[in-house]
């Protein structure tokens, strides 16, 4: 009995000092960051408002989950909030893309000047960037390395300042500030940021849009993208997906069994 008490003990602080040692790490984190003067800055100019808007809006500052939007006909990127102990995501704010380039579709190669389409996460925060301040979503992922074209699915995509871009999400300066902060807050919890980028939201009007304008090739990824944006416009929360071995997204089957969408709407 003595000896499991010892084994009890030594499995504790050895999980105690691991918790202690990831949390340092989180925190060294943001400290890291605050000492770049452009990430300070935002801070200085945008956290003490921002706060005020998410305890208006009945979240956390200490605690909140992020999850973005991105819709490239509509040219904004949604950002969606939820406290750490909800399950529904609620709309905080909408943001305006202030520039593009390339066309309605995803990206498959390096230098085609397409933003891709698809489902990812932001996985880098460059304080020093060229474009004020920028944060990498995590382009190619699975599907888009099934599905590239030629040896080089390209990359380096981000979101950032200064409003130019090719193949990337800009924002003006003020806005990146922003969202710089809103998306390290996060991270510096160890939270991931999901970003989904669509190609326009799957309205009937929209819908007729693609179809009329654009190649089967192009309707056929749309299709598997588009019970992913059902799901979250039904229910508000994040589906399990996975990829197939021909890259196509599908919603898991636990999924649509336990939560299924009751009005699939707007067939493409």
């Amino acid at each position: 009995m003595a000896f499991k008490n010892v084994i009890h003990t030594v499995l504790f602080i050895l999980f105690f000092h691991s918790f202690s040692i990831a949390q340092v790490k989180t925190l060294a984190f943001k400290q890291g960051q605050l000492k770049n003067q452009r990430v300070k800055d935002a801070y200085d100019t945008k956290w003490a408002t921002l706060q005020t808007e998410l305890k208006s809006s009945k979240i956390n500052p200490d605690e909140f989950d992020i999850y973005m939007r991105t819709f490239k006909h509509e040219k904004i990127v949604e950002v969606w909030m939820k406290n750490g102990s909800e399950t529904r995501y609620r709309l905080f704010k909408t943001y305006d893309i202030c520039a593009s380039s390339g066309t309605l579709g995803p990206k498959r190669m390096e230098g085609d000047g397409q933003v891709p389409e698809g489902l990812y996460k932001i996985d880098l925060f460059n304080p020093k960037s060229d474009y004020y301040l920028s944060m990498r979503v995590n382009y190619p992922n699975a599907s888009d390395i099934i599905l590239k074209e030629g040896t080089n699915a390209g990359g380096a995509i981000m979101m950032h300042g200064e409003c130019v871009t090719i193949g990337c999400l800009p924002m003006t300066n003020d806005k990146i500030k922003e969202l710089y902060v809103l998306c390290l807050e996060a991270r510096n919890r160890n939270n991931p940021i999901y970003i989904d980028i669509y190609p326009t939201k799957f309205t009937p009007e929209n819908i007729k849009m693609l179809e009329d304008n654009y190649p089967k090739s192009k309707i056929a990824f749309w299709r598997t993208l588009k019970p992913v944006y059902d799901y979250f416009e039904e229910n508000h929360w994040l589906p399990k997906v996975n990829i197939d071995v021909k890259g196509k997204y599908f919603l898991a089957d636990d999924e649509v069994q336990s939560q299924p969408v009751t009005s699939p709407k707007n067939k493409l």
